[in-house]
């Protein structure tokens, strides 16, 4: 399959058009409430194809053993409590629309387990339908990706999914991932996974994770998206934060 970006990993062939996001050429997080900071406005969407690092195709199942809970079922209750899911080394503040195409969410993540910085970030609902829903990173994530959420019968078994088509976004991102980075993503996905597993009834959720190297190749020539990155923003407004304050007081 020719790698697009409009077309991102789906379960399913058919595809209805209502369903994709419409296209834009600056985001906008003005439907969000909560978050501390909105880095994404004005921003581009950055899938795979504007990433500078390897490529890298992750999927993490999870049969829900032991519950009763069909496709639709898992996928509208993932959807409506989708920030309750994740480790609590990140915070997701949803759109107030809900999940459904076009809308943009805010992230707040932890570099690093127990770090006192957050990186402030985002991403666009690119897909949503009853039984799976697709997120695109704006400019100034870590990754530049696309990541689609899932829920599949297998037999009797209901089978959770999430798989990611991901590149790091600028040749800092690709160092960190190479120390240890790429290990912190998988578990956080497999965390979030068991997670979403013991929500949905699952007796004893286990999570099986495929990670392949599609592309080993960096692509050289977005070596710029570094000017975009999250962690220089956010180094920039922590230095910038006096100056801000006493303007706001004159």
């Amino acid at each position: 399959m020719t790698i697009t970006e409009e077309t991102p990993p789906q379960p399913q062939a058919s595809r209805d058009a209502a369903n994709w996001a419409k296209p834009v050429d600056r985001l906008s997080a003005g439907g969000v409430a909560g978050a501390p900071v909105d880095s994404v406005t004005g921003t581009r969407v950055s899938g795979p194809l504007q990433g500078f690092g390897q490529l890298w195709q992750k999927t993490f199942r999870v049969p829900l053993e032991g519950s009763s809970m069909n496709p639709q079922q898992v996928i509208a209750a993932w959807k409506e409590q989708f920030a309750t899911f994740w480790p609590k080394k990140g915070r997701f503040y949803a759109p107030l629309a809900g999940i459904v195409p076009g809308e943009v969410a805010l992230l707040d993540i932890s570099p690093v387990p127990g770090s006192p910085v957050r990186l402030s970030t985002g991403v666009m609902v690119l897909y949503a339908d009853d039984e799976s829903f697709t997120f695109i990173n704006p400019e100034g994530h870590a990754l530049s990706a696309w990541i689609t959420f899932s829920a599949h019968r297998d037999g009797e078994v209901t089978i959770v999914q999430a798989q990611a088509l991901e590149r790091t976004a600028d040749p800092f991102v690709e160092l960190v991932y190479m120390l240890g980075g790429n290990r912190m993503n998988d578990r956080f996905w497999s965390e979030t996974l068991t997670n979403v597993g013991r929500a949905m009834g699952a007796t004893d959720p286990t999570v099986d994770s495929v990670v392949v190297c599609i592309d080993p190749r960096r692509q050289w020539r977005r070596i710029g998206n570094i000017r975009y990155a999250a962690p220089a923003r956010t180094a920039r407004r922590i230095l910038t934060a006096p100056a801000r304050w006493i303007t706001g007081r004159t």
